[in-house]
């Protein structure tokens, strides 16, 4: 048990986690085994993704002027909440894919950027591609306008002797 520091500290802590995730994720884990919770943590910390099971009472103090205020109706049995600072797919994928295994762990609702979301809505977001994926794929059209850029310019001299070898064939042959 803790004493009344520990739980002041414990809510402190909890509370800054809930300020500065871009999105929180409840979930009921009862009846999940220490392996599989323990193989959903490691999955969740490759990502830099955390997960605390925290008694009701502390969690709803702790998410007070917190955009995971809007949890609150979904605080009862026993709750993990999963946040994550860095990317808010990353979370929804792991949690999606592991509850398509783990029919045991349930997936309550969610907040991001101060908008609650719904089962259907994590769902949804787990589709979508990574942060990762995402910069990637900037990163690849940016780089695709000065290539264009240079063969567009490289182009311009190429048809020009072209045009000069055509002329000279035609003369040659006149």
């Amino acid at each position: 048990m803790l004493n009344i520091s520990q739980k002041k500290e414990l809510v402190k802590r909890l509370q800054k986690q809930l300020s500065d995730a871009e999105i929180s994720i409840l979930v009921d884990y009862k009846g999940i085994d220490v392996e599989s919770m323990t193989e959903l943590r490691a999955q969740l910390r490759k990502e830099n993704v955390s997960m605390e099971v925290v008694k009701n009472t502390i969690l709803n103090r702790a998410s007070e002027k917190t955009g995971s205020a809007l949890l609150k109706d979904y605080y009862s049995g026993p709750n993990a909440i999963v946040t994550s600072v860095d990317d808010p797919v990353a979370p929804a994928k792991i949690l999606v894919n592991f509850a398509k295994d783990n029919e045991k762990l349930e997936i309550k609702a969610g907040t991001l950027d101060g908008v609650l979301l719904d089962v259907a809505a994590i769902k949804q977001l787990s589709k979508m591609p990574s942060k990762d994926e995402l910069l990637g794929k900037f990163v690849c059209t940016i780089n695709q306008v000065p290539t264009s850029f240079v063969r567009v310019l490289n182009e311009v001299p190429r048809s020009f002797v072209s045009v000069l070898s055509a002329i000279k064939d035609q003369k040659e042959a006149a």
